[in-house]
């Protein structure tokens, strides 16, 4: 390995930080990179990536949906603890609690309605665990819970969110994160891409909390990031496999190229299709064999989505891109600008 973590790290002004999205999903800017010639460019608009796609070109996206999984939960005594709830475990929910401190186990507590009960257990691996009094559905997070948006914008939800912090392509729910790079995309530009020849398959990964989380020593070492699930139908599958040599893939958002590389058997250069998990952490050194190019937001310093951009990249190219970026006042993290790389 023949970097450190803090020739990752870079200063960035608050006001650079997208609290909210832009008016238009199209209005985002972009700035492309071309990793061969190393050049960079800034276009106004997000929809002039059609000038970059070529006919016969593949865009893959995730088509995963955010649940509401951020529930406001109370105590009998009425303090609130704001909840994540981040996977189900045989009746149990594994779940990110504000002041968890507080509670003891064997504590119960109410959603904001009032009718259901959750008892508190913390494990001794020092995670929490909600265990509710009814059976959890996507119908019931909808009625008591509301979209959990990225920590660091530092605001609560609001019903603007519900609609901007998913993609035209959000299908299948279970996400507690959005793919932010298909958050540019609209129907009319989807509709645009595809006559001019373009090719769109979806994959679904359903994003965890592990994305917002400083990385780990631990994990550099044991080359291990958080799990998430993931599935690739034989459909899309076949169509990649089958045009996997004469056409560009273009993943959109590194949750996808997780996806997709994961799931690209570099032996016999196919895709395998199926339900499958993948820690997979990939950084500069590794070679990225499923994909041609990338379309990427700006990222936090030192996370690992930045080292598989650069990755991808190359450590150079892409912090000449994220300073170029800065100099010119881009928006960065879910709700900015976009970075096109090919």
């Amino acid at each position: 390995m023949d970097w450190k973590l803090e020739e990752f790290q870079f200063d960035l002004e608050e006001d650079l930080i997208a609290k909210y999205p832009a008016h238009n999903r199209e209005d985002s800017r972009l700035l492309s990179l071309d990793r061969v010639k190393g050049e960079l460019k800034i276009e106004d608009k997000f929809s002039s990536i059609q000038d970059y796609l070529r006919e016969g070109d593949i865009l893959v996206f995730n088509n995963t949906r955010v649940s509401k999984r951020r529930v406001y939960l109370l105590t009998k005594s009425g303090r609130i603890h704001e909840s994540i709830f981040l996977e189900e475990r045989e009746g149990s929910w594994y779940t990110l609690i504000r002041n968890s401190s507080k509670l003891r186990n064997g504590n119960i507590l109410y959603d904001t309605s009032g009718k259901i009960e959750f008892h508190f257990l913390r494990r001794s691996d020092g995670r929490n665990y909600l265990r509710p009094s009814k059976e959890l559905t996507e119908d019931i997070f909808e009625s008591i819970g509301s979209i959990p948006i990225p920590p660091y914008l530092k605001r609560k939800a609001d019903s603007s969110d519900e609609v901007r912090y998913q993609t035209v392509f959000a299908k299948v729910p279970g996400s507690v994160a959005a793919p932010t790079a298909g958050l540019h995309f609209t129907e009319s530009l989807k509709n645009t891409l595809l006559q001019k020849g373009i090719k769109i398959l979806e994959i679904t990964l359903r994003v965890g909390y592990g994305t917002f989380a400083p990385l780990q020593e631990s994990q550099i070492q044991e080359k291990k990031l958080h799990k998430e699930e993931y599935h690739i139908s034989e459909e899309c599958a076949e169509t990649l496999n089958e045009f996997k040599s004469k056409s560009r893939i273009i993943s959109v958002g590194s949750t996808t190229l997780r996806a997709l590389e994961s799931s690209f058997h570099k032996e016999d250069k196919r895709f395998i299709a199926g339900n499958h998990s993948t820690e997979i952490f990939l950084y500069p050194g590794d070679t990225i064999e499923s994909i041609d190019g990338l379309i990427t937001n700006f990222h936090l310093p030192g996370s690992s989505i930045l080292l598989l951009v650069a990755a991808f990249a190359s450590k150079e190219l892409v912090m000449k891109a994220y300073n170029m970026a800065i100099q010119n006042k881009m928006r960065f993290y879910s709700y900015g600008d976009a970075m096109l790389i090919i």
